[in-house]
Order: structure tokens, then C-alpha cells, then sequence
């Protein structure tokens, strides 16, 4: 297998992405296959599309009506279809162990300091193998709560975040740092530490913050009203610890305040992504959404990840900006089944990538407890990929496709062409 400095890598990509640099940079550095001393075996994005066509082909050979080769290398060439992140660096790539899932949500931490450390070890070992987490802290104690320990009391949610955020910021992940995401609910008594602990601008550098709004906040909220405070959150009436009545317009007012001053937090409306997302129909059988990704796009169950890759709609307006431009649904839909049929081979490769997670514990210079608790994990999210199979097709490029279509963002065409896409 020939190999390619980084010179002579980055130049052929540039002439790739016809004088983009940054383009070059950003496919030389993250996607192109490389080893563990740092040699380069792909030039250009060509090579990376002949990988993962490859690897999808042979998966695709297991089921009827098969994909070829060649079908998959010229959607991925042309950039109709495009894998997003870890499948692009991690299919095929026999140099590293990792997943080729985008981002992961885990339990929420139980609440002890066991439970507290064991989230930060899955958060861990998530992220050296390449994965973004998530997950809800809705489940800690807020502060001053007696604890049976030599402390007596509580701390509250701000130290373990700085405990979350700063391991996030440890774990390198090929010359980058991993992603996190911290959820709370809006009725956690410590909701507004949560809200304004960004405020000093050297706290929770490593994480994403987003709060849970229930519609019971937005009632009260919109009445003028107090609303509930508890802990713990999802205890029934009766069982609360902590039970405090507060005004929602205060509250809302802080939250919005360090949203203007600190652009975060983010604003999750919980009861409507539960009410309207497909996986909480599954809630019984432990699909409950419990927490988002990082980037706060795909909210997940407990161990789910989401493996992502992206239909370009672009590439399907014909006559861009001109007064004739039109979209080819004919062909779009075309490329959609070939993604969906793509993305459900995505999870068959990474049960395979998982079971290769698997057997590098397995030999790994560490105590067999050390061991067994990573396992688990890794035994975890393979339940989750197997029973589940989720799914996270997408499409890029969307504001090009209304602009070439000389629709205004936001018109009633616009909203009719995004409908049926």
C-alpha cells in the first residue's frame, strides 16, 4: 500500500477541491487513512470513497437486491451521499480501534460518588474510541443535601460538571478533543447553577449545556404563575426530598439572560421531542429518550448512539438560480433509498467495529476488573445497535438547495419543498 506525506497529501487534495485549502486540510488531517506512525495511505477523498464502498458492498452482499461496488463509490463520489465523521475516518481503517458511531448517550449518573465516577469512566472510553456523549444530570443531588459520607453534605451539580467538562477536555482524539453534552431538567432545584455556571468563562469549557423545559414549566410560565422544583425530578408526588415553589418568569428570565450573555444554555422542550420522536413508542422496552448528542440534534435512549451520513440535496436542483431551476424528487428519492439501505449496513459494520473493541480489551495490560467494567459498556451499546438498529440520515445543504432554487428561506415554497424532501 503506498503511503503520502502530508505535503504530498494535502497538495493532492487540493487540487481535489480545486484550490481549497482548508478543504484539503480538514480531509488530510481527520479522514484519510492513516497509521498509527502517521503515514498516509489516501490523497485524496477518491481513495476514502473506494474504502467505505468497499466495506458497504460487502455487507450489502449478505442481504437480497444488493448494492455493487460501483453503484455505492459513484454516489459517494459525486458527494450525493456523505458519511459523516467516524464512518468516514473509521470504515475500513484496519490501523485504529474505534466506533463508527458520531455520538453516544449513557445513563444518567446514579447518585453516589461510585455512580458519578462510573459515568465519567464510560465517558472515557467512549471518546478515546472517537464517540461524542451525552447524557442527563438531572439524577445528582443539588447542594447542601445531607450525604453519608465525611463531607456530611452535598456539593451540588457545579463540581461534577467541572469533573464532566475537564475529562472531556483530557481525552485527545487524533489531535482533537472529544464532545460532551450536560442535560438538566427545569424543575431540578440546582437549575439555575446549571444555567449560569458559564458565566465565568474559564467553567465547563468542555461541555455543551442544554436544559430540559417540560410543558408544565411553559404553562406556568405563560400564566405568570410559580411552578415545581423537585428532587428527585421524576419522583412521584409524596417522595420528594426537596419540594420548592418558584417563580417560572424568574426563572425563565435567567436562563434567557446567560443564553444572550454566554450563548448557552441550549433549550431542549422535552415533552414535545418525547410526544413526537418515534423512539419514545418504544419506551417499554428501554428506548426511553433520556438525553441528546452534543450538537443537541439527536435526542436517544440510554447506550444509543447515532451513526450519521447525509443526502446533499443540492446536487439534485437543476438549472441552479436560474428563473427555470428545478428539483429532481425523482432522483432524490433514488439517492434516500440508497442512503437508508447504506445507513442500515453502517450498523452491521459497527457491531463488527464493536466486537474489535471487544478483543482489544480483551488484551489489554489491565486488571480483569478494569477489564470487566469497559466490557459492559461496550456489551451495552452492542444491545442497543442490535435491538434498536437506529438510523441517522440526514441532509447538508440545505440553504444552498432553497437559494438555488430562488426561493426565500422561510417562504411557503421553501416550506413545500422542505416538507417533501
Amino acid at each position: 500500500m503506498r503511503s503520502y506525506t502530508y505535503e504530498e497529501a494535502r497538495d493532492a487534495s487540493i487540487a481535489y477541491f480545486q484550490g481549497d485549502e482548508l478543504a484539503a486540510e480538514v480531509f488530510v488531517g481527520k479522514y484519510a487513512l492513516q497509521d498509527l506512525a502517521g503515514k498516509i495511505y489516501e490523497s485524496t477523498p477518491e481513495a476514502t470513497h473506494r474504502r467505505l464502498a468497499k466495506e458497504f458492498a460487502r455487507i450489502e452482499a449478505k442481504y437480497p437486491n444488493p448494492l455493487s461496488e460501483e453503484e455505492i463509490y459513484e454516489y459517494l463520489s459525486n458527494w450525493e451521499i456523505v458519511p459523516q465523521g467516524g464512518p468516514m475516518s473509521a470504515i475500513g481503517n484496519q490501523f485504529q480501534v474505534q466506533s463508527l458511531s458520531n455520538c453516544f448517550v449513557i445513563q444518567s449518573p446514579y447518585d453516589s460518588y461510585g455512580g458519578i465516577m462510573k459515568t465519567d469512566q464510560e465517558e472515557v472510553q467512549i471518546m478515546k474510541r472517537r464517540g461524542g456523549v451525552g447524557f442527563d444530570m438531572s439524577t445528582i443531588r443539588p447542594k447542601g443535601l445531607p450525604a453519608a459520607n465525611a463531607a456530611r453534605t452535598t456539593d451540588g451539580i457545579g463540581v461534577f460538571m467541572e469533573r464532566y467538562s475537564n475529562t472531556c477536555r483530557e481525552v485527545a482524539q487524533g489531535g482533537r478533543r472529544g464532545a460532551l453534552m450536560l442535560t438538566i431538567s427545569v424543575h431540578h432545584p440546582e437549575v439555575l447553577t446549571f444555567a449560569n455556571i458559564k458565566r465565568d468563562r474559564k467553567k465547563v469549557t468542555g461541555a455543551n449545556v442544554s436544559i430540559r423545559v417540560t410543558n408544565e414549566f411553559m404553562e406556568a410560565l405563560k400564566k405568570g404563575e410559580k411552578y415545581q422544583q423537585r428532587f428527585p425530578v421524576n419522583a412521584q408526588p409524596g417522595q420528594f426530598i426537596i419540594e420548592q415553589w418558584v417563580d417560572a418568569k424568574e426563572v425563565w428570565k435567567s436562563i434567557v439572560s446567560a443564553m444572550r450573555d454566554c450563548s448557552e444554555p441550549g433549550m431542549l422542550f422535552w415533552d414535545t421531542i418525547s410526544q413526537m420522536g418515534p423512539a419514545d413508542a418504544y419506551a417499554l422496552e428501554g428506548y426511553e429518550t433520556i438525553s441528546t448528542n452534543p450538537c443537541g440534534e439527536v435526542t436517544l435512549s440510554a447506550y444509543d448512539s447515532c451513526r450519521l451520513l447525509y443526502v446533499n440535496p443540492w446536487l439534485f436542483v437543476n438549472n441552479k438560480f436560474m428563473p427555470e431551476a428545478n428539483f429532481d424528487f425523482e432522483r432524490f428519492g433514488k439517492a434516500t433509498y440508497v442512503a437508508q439501505k447504506l445507513m442500515d449496513d453502517l450498523i452491521d459494520l459497527e457491531l463488527e467495529a464493536i466486537e474489535r473493541i471487544l478483543k482489544k480489551i480483551d488484551l489489554d495490560p489491565e486488571p480483569d476488573d478494569v477489564k470487566r467494567t469497559e466490557k459492559e459498556l461496550w456489551q451495552k451499546i452492542e444491545r442497543a445497535a442490535i435491538n434498536g438498529r437506529r438510523t441517522g440520515l440526514g441532509i447538508t445543504a440545505l440553504g444552498d438547495t432553497i437559494a438555488g432554487m430562488n426561493m426565500k428561506y422561510g417562504s411557503d415554497d421553501s416550506i413545500q419543498i422542505t416538507d417533501r424532501i
